[in-house]
C-alpha cells in the first residue's frame, strides 16, 4: 500500500516505542527530554489527534524544536513515516495555533524573503554594500546587531560573503552537450542557491554538458515549496509546487530525461510532488510523473558512465551528509563516489557524519540556540579530521557550518561536490 495514502491514525500506529530513534535525534541528544524525541513527539501527536491534550504553547514548542532532519526515519526498524507525520502536524499547528506577534512577524519576514528568488536578488546588492561599507562590522563590534534579538543576530551571522562576480552571475538558459550527446536534462535553479551560490548552478550545467547532456534552465522558475512545506505552510507550499510544475513539466511541453536538482532540501520536496499535489485534479498525474523524473545531481551523475576526464585535485576533503540527501532521499554513496573519482583527492569521513548541522531549512533562524548547540557538535567533528575543504550538497548546511567555523576563527572553504568535480574536469586548481 502507498504509505503516503494511509491515514494519519494508521501512520501513528506504526510507532512501537522501541527507542531506536532516540540516539539518532539531535534534540534528544541535546537535552534528553522524551518530549523532544521522535517517539515523544508522536505521543503528543496522538494526544492531539485523540483529543486527550490541547494544542498549547508548550506542546507546539516541542514540535517547533524538531529539526525535521529525518534521522529517525533512517533509524526506525518499524518504518515509521515520521516525515509525513511532522509535516501534517506542523500544518495543523499553523492552521489552529495563534503565535505571539513577534514570533509570527519574524516567520512572516523569513517567508517573505527566502522562498522568493526575485526578492533575494534585490536584497543581495544591499547585503554586499552592508558588508563592504563596514556597517556590518560596526553593527557586530558595537553589539547593535543583538538589539533586535537572537533571531535577527543569527540572520546577520548567516549572511554569506558576496562578490561582484556573484552579483553579476547569469545562468545560461541552455548549455549544449559536449561531445556525443547522451540525453537532455532540466536544471532546477533553486532560491538561495541561485542568488547566494550561483557558481553551484554554473558548475552543474558545465559538468552535465561535459558528460554529454544538453542542459536547459526553464525560465521564470520560482520556489519549489520546500521551506514552506517543512514549516507547516502547506497551502503556500502547494501554490509554489503547482507554479513550478507548470514551468518545468507543462501539459504539452518538452519532456526531459531527468529533472536535476543540486540542493538537498529542494530535491526531497520535488520528489514528493505526487503526494503534495495529489488533490489537484489538473496536476496530480503530471506531478507523479515529474516526481519520478527528479534526480539529485550526485545521484544522476553516479548513475552514468563518466566520459569527461578528471585532472588531479590534491586536497583533503571532508564530506558532510546533508540530512535531506542522506535521510530523506537515501543518497549517501553517490556523492562519495563522485569525489573519489577525482585523482589526488583524499575523502575524509566526519565522525557522526549523518547527524544534522542545525541548519534544517530555516530552523537555525527560528531556533537559534538549539541550532547552535547542534551545530557546535558538527563543527567539532569537522575540525577533528583537519580538512582543507568541506564538501556540502545543500546551501543551508554550507552557510550554517561556515558561520560556526568562522565564529571560532577557522576559515575553512566549502564547496558543493559538483563544484569540485567541475574543477577536476576543467583541469583547474
Amino acid at each position: 500500500m502507498n504509505e503516503q495514502l494511509r491515514t494519519f491514525d494508521e501512520l501513528l500506529s506504526d510507532c512501537v516505542h522501541c527507542g531506536f530513534c532516540l540516539p539518532a535525534c539531535p534534540t534528544y541528544k541535546s537535552w534528553g527530554y522524551e518530549a523532544d524525541s521522535p517517539r515523544g513527539r508522536i505521543d503528543l501527536m496522538k494526544g492531539l489527534h485523540d483529543g486527550a491534550i490541547e494544542m498549547s504553547d508548550t506542546v507546539v514548542e516541542h514540535f517547533d524544536r524538531c529539526l525535521g532532519c529525518m534521522a529517525c526515519v533512517t533509524a526506525c526498524p518499524s518504518g515509521v513515516r515520521y516525515d509525513l507525520l511532522i509535516e501534517e502536524t506542523r500544518a495543523e499547528v499553523e492552521r489552529e495555533h495563534r503565535r505571539e506577534p513577534l514570533d509570527a512577524g519574524f516567520r512572516d519576514l523569513v517567508f517573505s524573503l527566502f522562498p522568493r528568488p526575485d526578492r533575494l536578488k534585490l536584497l543581495a546588492p544591499l547585503l554586499y554594500l552592508f558588508r563592504k561599507s563596514g556597517l556590518q562590522k560596526l553593527a557586530r563590534d558595537s553589539g547593535a546587531v543583538n538589539l533586535f534579538g537572537k533571531r535577527m543576530a543569527q540572520l546577520d551571522a548567516l549572511v554569506p560573503e558576496l562578490s561582484l562576480a556573484q552579483l553579476r552571475a547569469r545562468l545560461p538558459a541552455f548549455t549544449p552537450a559536449r561531445g556525443a550527446k547522451r540525453g537532455s536534462v532540466a536544471l532546477v535553479a533553486g532560491c538561495v542557491q541561485r542568488v547566494f551560490f550561483p557558481n553551484v548552478n554554473a558548475s552543474t550545467a558545465r559538468v552535465l554538458a561535459a558528460e554529454g547532456f544538453d542542459v536547459t534552465v526553464p525560465q521564470g522558475q520560482g520556489c519549489c515549496g520546500a521551506l514552506s512545506l517543512h514549516a507547516g505552510r502547506d497551502v503556500e507550499a502547494k501554490a509554489f509546487a503547482a507554479a513550478l510544475l507548470d514551468r518545468l513539466w507543462p501539459e504539452d511541453g518538452e519532456r526531459f530525461d531527468a529533472i536535476v536538482i543540486n540542493a538537498a532540501g529542494c530535491g526531497s520536496t520535488l520528489k514528493e510532488y505526487g503526494q503534495l499535489l495529489r488533490d489537484d485534479p489538473a496536476r496530480a498525474a503530471r506531478a507523479e510523473a515529474f516526481a519520478a523524473s527528479v534526480k539529485d545531481v550526485n545521484e544522476f551523475l553516479a548513475g552514468v558512465e563518466p566520459q569527461a576526464p578528471r585532472s588531479p585535485v590534491p586536497l583533503r576533503v571532508a564530506y558532510h551528509d546533508a540530512c535531506h540527501l542522506a535521510h530523506a532521499q537515501g543518497i549517501r554513496e553517490a556523492p562519495r563516489a563522485l569525489l573519489c573519482s577525482i585523482p589526488g583527492l583524499e575523502l575524509l569521513e566526519i565522525p557522526d557524519g549523518d547527524q544534522c548541522c542545525g541548519s534544517a531549512g530555516v530552523y537555525n533562524l527560528l531556533e537559534p540556540d538549539s541550532a547552535a548547540e547542534i551545530g557546535r557538535r558538527k563543527v567539532d567533528n569537522v575540525a577533528s579530521v583537519a580538512p582543507q575543504l568541506l564538501a556540502s550538497a545543500n546551501p543551508g548546511c554550507t552557510l550554517q557550518i561556515r558561520s560556526l567555523l568562522s565564529a571560532r576563527g577557522i576559515d575553512l572553504p566549502a564547496a558543493h561536490p559538483i563544484e569540485i568535480l567541475d574543477v577536476a574536469i576543467a583541469g583547474r586548481s
